[in-house]
């Protein structure tokens, strides 16, 4: 049956990330490039050389095809061309909401199928990437929770997702950007990526999947998007949403950097052990510890708690007053995103009236803590927040033995 909303005519990504024998440049760091030359047969020195060239002509420009790179000589093309692919996801479908948030359906080289989704603002537009094929965590009130976990996502998935996007929209920069020299690490969004007439302004790791239990892909997928040489997307501009895998949470801002988003959605043990099962492994307490805890967070650079309205089950005046009361005692610099429930076929929930969510946003602003109420965005093509789902098969026994030995290596 087909889904409704308006179908985008333009697909613009159809070369699978992997070509056959040749390597996929995409999700590989400089070094990796490099490597991969060198491996081919050439030597160091015009490896490093065109690992740079690569690099810019992959991440500056956004060209997929060696012919294009025009610095590189005509008689190198072929040889790289032979060896290599610079790879972008399937499209299944693209849709687009009557409120103009765009949603796609990917297809890996392998089959497996993902989502993204892209809202437009006034001042910024948001690319909800995804981490992993399905999610092991098992939210109740999230539709990517009723599926099985697939696979992890490749570096080169997640980084693949905005390159894609950057396609769709149109928006490869003309000219040169700032380079990484040009950025002080103390204000890294002066002489860094700012909006410029384009489109996509923030990325925030919120699609299918919990990032943290894909860290190394993650991060090698986002240190590529902040690097100044090529996408240049600055880490105050990237949001890692967690449900609480607390052991990683000190990593990701180690390591990473970006900001923080938390899915809380409950203030007690009883109802998040049942809207966000992994709370029975990282309780309340030790996760706002966790929070209290992470690298980098303070007024500037608030943790943001995400909080879905379910109708009486979350969204009681006390709820609330016990929401600011364990910001305050945690002493987090904290503002809460107020999410009313997006609808799901099979869904046990409903969402809290807006009058509640009203009366529950104002008991927390009037605390002196941040509350917006975020307004739905893509109901009407299933790209709203907790809405993403793709028809992926069950993995294998030996994927889920690799998935679980992962896991427990994150976990340490």
């Amino acid at each position: 049956m087909q889904i409704p909303g308006h179908i985008d005519p333009v697909t613009t990504g159809t070369v699978p990330l992997r070509g056959g024998n040749r390597v996929d440049l995409v999700g590989l760091t400089r070094e990796g490039i490099r490597s991969a030359l060198e491996e081919a047969g050439l030597d160091a020195k015009a490896a490093k050389l065109r690992s740079k060239q690569i690099w810019h002509w992959i991440y500056h420009r956004g060209v997929t095809e060696f012919d294009a790179m025009t610095d590189i000589a005509k008689a190198m093309r072929p040889w790289l061309t032979e060896r290599f692919i610079v790879g972008r996801p399937t499209v299944v479908t693209a849709q687009v909401s009557t409120d103009g948030t765009r949603k796609w359906l990917l297809a890996a080289a392998d089959g497996q199928e993902y989502e993204m989704v892209f809202i437009p603002d006034a001042d910024r537009g948001t690319l909800c990437v995804s981490s992993q094929v399905g999610c092991t965590l098992n939210c109740r009130f999230c539709h990517t929770g009723t599926m099985r976990l697939v696979r992890n996502l490749s570096a080169g998935e997640i980084v693949g997702q905005v390159l894609l996007a950057r396609d769709a929209l149109g928006e490869w920069p003309k000219g040169t950007m700032a380079s990484s020299a040009d950025i002080d690490d103390e204000d890294d969004d002066a002489g860094h990526y700012t909006a410029d007439g384009r489109m996509l302004t923030n990325i925030v790791m919120m699609g299918m999947g919990e990032p943290l239990y894909n860290f190394d892909e993650v991060k090698g997928a986002l240190k590529i998007v902040m690097d100044g040489d090529g996408l240049a997307l600055s880490k105050r501009r990237i949001t890692l949403s967690t449900s609480g895998v607390v052991p990683m949470m000190a990593r990701a801002g180690e390591e990473i950097g970006v900001n923080l988003a938390v899915s809380l959605h409950a203030v007690n043990k009883e109802i998040r052990d049942e809207i966000v099962p992994l709370n029975r492994k990282y309780g309340i307490e030790e996760l706002l510890a966790a929070c209290a805890a992470y690298p980098g967070a303070n007024n500037a650079r608030r943790i943001t708690f995400e909080y879905v309205m379910l109708k009486d089950k979350n969204d009681s005046d006390a709820d609330a007053r016990e929401l600011v009361r364990l910001i305050k005692q945690y002493k987090l610099p904290a503002k809460v995103n107020l999410i009313p429930f997006n609808p799901w076929p099979g869904a046990i929930y409903e969402c809290s009236s807006p009058e509640r969510v009203r009366a529950f946003s104002n008991i927390i602003f009037e605390s002196g803590i941040s509350a917006p109420i975020r307004t739905p965005r893509g109901r009407d093509i299933m790209a709203a927040c907790g809405q993403l789902k793709s028809a992926a098969t069950k993995p294998s026994r030996a994927e889920l033995d690799r998935i679980a030995e992962e896991k427990q290596a994150a976990l340490g």
